[in-house]
């Protein structure tokens, strides 16, 4: 069994990170940025903390900001025009999953222009070249998308998000800096950390995973479970915990898949515009109550990682129940809905399965389902 790990080239961490941006560009012969990011970044004053710094370096760049939240296909194809009208030979995404999924889609097809339709990137494309050098700049403490093979579209046209998987967009540096993630609202950070859990325990549950993605799952299970209350609470030892806590998540997830947690968030960010994250906390529980069958012992260290104490003493019903539980009890803490009755409306279950199970996301799922039992878990959370 051959299994392969795909990470940045470089990255760094801690306060202050982001100061060491104009090196990497300057260093890699950059001569102009095309900045990805969104409008509320951009309003708030968030992206400027780093086209400040290109501008004290004097490096020149362009913003590129139609960027919606569960971005379309309409914005990656208005960004790949807008790419090459700039003359930018790099990219700097700064943001959250939205920016940097657009970002990687933009940078992909500029480098394989046969690409340009967008929806022939779902699942796994055959590109040949290497997307536009990306330097991500995350500002969300979930997404991971600064050091993942993955990014999501939403096609519009069919109400489906497309999960786009290509070894080529995997940004060259990643710049992980929690001064970055202190102007989130407190909403964003729970729904976001919570996505991050979701990657941890998805990753570490997922047919795919092997010992060194473990290794990496559990410590982001042990970081985020003990930062997430302090960064909701906007704490700088919360919020460095959780900007590493995601980043090692993605580490592992990016190489061995997720599960149905994700196909099933998937299709209420297409058909609502739900927030990713949200709709991760809201479903993460009830699935690994289904799940808890086809886990073997991995629950007991799941509900370790989590604080829970005695495990050790535990029967495994016990400890299935203490890692669900845990995780019911940090989403609560930081303000998730406990279900999706403002959210789905009954007469879309069906639709809502069948895109979960088509979604890229449902085949690394640790027990085998169906659109029906996926309809089930829907309307178990309604």
């Amino acid at each position: 069994m051959v299994n392969r790990f795909v990470l940045n080239e470089t990255s760094y961490h801690g306060a202050g990170a982001i100061q060491s941006i104009p090196d990497e560009i300057k260093g890699r012969g950059f001569k102009k940025a095309f900045v990805c990011s969104d409008p509320d970044l951009i309003k708030f004053n968030v992206t400027k903390k780093v086209t400040d710094i290109l501008e004290n370096a004097g490096i020149d760049y362009e913003i590129y900001s139609e960027i919606k939240a569960n971005p379309s296909v309409a914005n990656v194809k208005t960004g790949v025009e807008a790419f090459k009208a700039s003359g930018a030979d790099c990219i700097v995404a700064i943001g959250g999953g939205s920016s940097m999924d657009t970002a990687k889609a933009i940078g992909i097809i500029i480098t394989n222009p046969e690409f340009g339709d967008v929806v022939s990137l779902e699942g796994v494309a055959e590109t040949k070249n290497k997307a536009v050098p990306i330097i991500a700049v995350p500002t969300t403490a979930g997404t991971a998308a600064e050091v993942t093979i993955n990014y999501v579209i939403t096609d519009e046209e069919k109400h489906r998000k497309m999960v786009c998987v290509d070894v080529h967009d995997i940004p060259v540096v990643a710049v992980v800096d929690p001064d970055m993630m202190s102007s989130m609202p407190k909403g964003l950070t729970a729904a976001t950390g919570m996505d991050a859990l979701t990657h941890a325990i998805e990753g570490y549950i997922t047919a795919g995973a092997w010992e060194l993605s473990d290794m990496f799952h559990l410590k982001a299970i042990e970081v985020i479970a003990r930062s997430l209350r302090g960064a909701v609470d906007n704490t700088p030892d919360g919020r460095e915990g959780m900007a590493l806590g995601q980043y090692i998540a993605g580490m592992g997830f990016s190489n061995v898949g997720l599960g149905i947690v994700h196909s099933m968030a998937h299709p209420l960010g297409a058909l609502y515009d739900t927030p990713h994250g949200v709709a991760n906390a809201i479903i993460l529980p009830t699935v690994m109550e289904y799940n808890a069958p086809a886990t073997g012992d991995k629950y007991k260290y799941i509900a370790q990682a989590m604080g829970a104490e005695g495990t050790e003493n535990m029967t495994q019903e016990e400890y299935r129940k203490a890692a669900v539980d845990a995780v019911r009890k940090l989403s609560k803490d930081v303000g998730i809905p406990a279900n999706l009755k403002e959210i789905v409306k009954p007469e879309d279950v069906d639709f809502l399965a069948q895109s979960a199970f088509d979604d890229a996301c449902r085949p690394g799922n640790p027990r085998e389902t169906s659109v029906a039992e996926i309809a089930e878990l829907y309307r178990s959370l309604m």
